[in-house]
């Protein structure tokens, strides 16, 4: 019959119903208590209406609720579309419109929100509780077809009402392997701090749920209550953005902290420079695991392997790969215009066709059309090439390759050689209008705590190690860089204020 996420919690209720599943909120749900409440949901959208392919709202922080309604919704063959709660309060209301939910779970926390929501809200604490305790733990049954949506996240897009991400059964089908490659089993305490509203949440969770161990759910990301929480848990496995990352391993004392149950570390979702791998490596002393895929790919597509963290090996170039495509995952570097293929070692478009990919975005029809180039391949935006032992190598998205005079930059070499100072902490590359060669190189740095670093010993220092039309001409500084939820510096803020009235777009 095909994989069903609505099985992963069947199953597991059936088969080891008292073993823990969920962590969060003061409590811990066990494999039989998830079913039985997610029964309850089922009822209670039911009984509002609510059946196929019906949307259901969720704005809140990592919580088992989340769970309880993602399976519940599932019984009935609806949709749990999860919401970025860092945006407005108007952004939220339009992308709860835009999905059309009839029926909205709020966080407590955020209970601001739930008047100006559309639909019927339910806040998480009493009013959930009594939400629930009002149906039967009654499984409605539904099974569905694989190629159900179960599941719609949002694109993290910085204009407009940000894209629902379809992702069906067929594209979660891959979870036993998942979990086998990223080491995780029914014995393993996987650590969630990523939003539920991103496929780095929601998708390590459910590879998690599937192996059938305990998730520990993380609120609110704070690295020393991280670091803290890796040894009080005994945290087997963890999945984290390399900024987070980065800070967990200034946490003082990190280092000297009981790491021995750590069994792998997986990040992504964001470049890593080398100097943060190697610490990451000192501080936890676990294998770790790279990974690289989007939301419309349902997550990973791409894996480093822990023997490819080698940084002083003889395959130490490898640790600036993004590793290489899973045995099910086809990958093909094209020109982004024409589409011809490119041989390995040039750059181009990463095209990636495999079971993951999704149908396409709800009511989009052309960003749907843009997205997927035909015969099974997604467009990715990113650019890049392929070695000859098929590592991927990512050299930025297609939007930020900087232009200048007739070379092409990509702002990841500058940055990798730029973070390798010790007085930067970190740092984003973008271009800047130039009347001469239309671009330039300019450099956005956040000291170190204590420092006093200069624009000339920026310069200078890129100037011993880059190619001179790689080199930053211009350097200023910041307090902090502006990055997406998933981690992610977003340019496009960065440049804006510069290409103001330059008449060029900064999208």
């Amino acid at each position: 019959m095909g994989y069903r996420v609505v099985s992963i919690v069947r199953d597991h209720a059936r088969e080891r119903g008292a073993e823990p599943a969920l962590t969060g909120g003061g409590r811990t749900v066990s494999y039989a208590g998830l079913d039985e409440r997610s029964s309850r949901v089922a009822q209670a959208l039911r009984a509002a209406g609510l059946g196929y392919g019906a949307r259901v709202g969720y704005v809140g922080k990592n919580a088992p609720e989340y769970f309880e309604v993602l399976f519940g919704a599932a019984k009935i063959g609806a949709v749990v579309a999860p919401v970025n709660w860092r945006l407005t309060p108007a952004e939220i209301a339009a992308v709860v419109a835009d999905a059309e939910a009839p029926v909205t779970v709020v966080d407590a926390g955020f209970a601001a929100l739930a008047p100006d929501l559309p639909g019927q809200t339910v806040l998480t604490g009493d009013d959930y509780e009594k939400w629930l305790a009002g149906y039967p733990a009654e499984d409605p049954g539904f099974v569905g077809e694989p190629d159900d949506i179960v599941v719609q996240l949002s694109t993290s897009g910085t204009t407009g009402v940000p894209k629902g991400v379809q992702l069906s059964n067929v594209n979660f089908s891959v979870g036993e392997r998942m979990a086998a490659r990223w080491r995780l089993d029914a014995t393993s305490v996987s650590l969630v701090p990523m939003p539920l509203f991103h496929i780095g949440g929601t998708g390590w969770a459910l590879a998690g749920l599937y192996a059938g161990c305990r998730q520990v759910l993380v609120r609110d990301i704070d690295p020393a209550a991280l670091v803290d929480l890796l040894e009080r848990e005994r945290v087997t496995n963890a999945f984290v953005v390399p900024a987070v990352l980065r800070s967990m391993c200034e946490v003082p004392g990190a280092a000297g902290r009981d790491h021995s149950a750590l069994r792998a570390i997986t990040y992504g979702a964001s470049p890593i420079t080398t100097d943060v791998l190697r610490r990451a490596l000192e501080t936890f002393r676990a294998p770790l695991f790279q990974l690289y895929g989007m939301t419309e790919t349902t997550g990973a597509i791409v894996q480093l392997d822990p023997e490819d963290h080698d940084p002083d090996g003889p395959r130490g170039h490898l640790m600036r790969s993004a590793g290489r495509p899973y045995d099910w995952v086809e990958v093909r570097i094209a020109d982004p215009v024409t589409g011809e293929e490119r041989a390995p070692g040039e750059v181009g478009e990463v095209l990636v066709r495999s079971d993951q990919n999704t149908p396409g975005y709800r009511g989009r029809p052309q960003e749907t059309a843009r997205l997927l180039a035909g015969d099974g391949w997604l467009r990715t935006g990113d650019a890049g090439y392929l070695d000859p032992e098929g590592y991927l190598f990512l050299t930025d998205r297609i939007k930020d390759m900087i232009v200048t005079g007739a070379e092409n930059v990509y702002p990841i070499e500058v940055e990798e050689v730029l973070a390798s100072h010790p007085d930067i902490a970190d740092v984003a590359v973008i271009g800047v209008p130039d009347e001469r060669w239309g671009e330039t190189v300019k450099a956005v740095v956040v000291r170190r705590p204590g420092s006093a670093l200069t624009e000339e010993e920026v310069l200078e220092y890129a100037r011993e190690r880059l190619a001179g039309f790689k080199r930053p001409r211009s350097a200023d500084f910041v307090d902090a860089l502006p990055r997406n939820p998933s981690g992610k510096i977003l340019k496009k803020d960065l440049r804006a204020p510069y290409w103001k009235g330059a008449g060029r777009a900064i999208g």
